[in-house]
């Protein structure tokens, strides 16, 4: 059989809360969205922002739980806004069989915190 990659989480619509150019890379996120959306830090992910389409791949790095910060750090700072609204993906690779039947994480936070 063969492997393929899906969606395993998601994050539905957060706003960026911070954009910080000169730093080294990634997505710094509020651990209890992490922990709510079955994520850690150095995964990778896909980040998309509804309002420019800008469409960016980085990593996780966590970021201090209940704060509600998403802060999209080094050269992609570039492609978001403060007050963008993203939704952040992340994948998984396994059997198609396997895959048939998985069933992604999917979190809808209200104002970057869990309801």
């Amino acid at each position: 059989m063969y492997q393929i990659e899906i969606l395993k989480s998601k994050i539905h619509q957060v706003a960026i809360t911070q954009a910080e150019l000169h730093y080294v890379g990634s997505i710094t996120i509020d651990e209890d969205l992490l922990d709510a959306a079955n994520m850690i830090a150095n995964e990778k992910v896909t980040v998309v922002d509804i309002n420019n389409g800008a469409r960016f791949e980085t990593y996780i790095i966590k970021g201090k739980r209940g704060s509600g910060v998403i802060c999209v750090n080094g050269p992609a700072a570039r492609l978001v806004q403060v007050g963008d609204i993203v939704i952040v993906f992340s994948y998984a690779i396994m059997d198609f069989e396997e895959a048939k039947h998985f069933k992604p994480t999917i979190i809808f936070p209200k104002g970057n915190k869990l309801n």
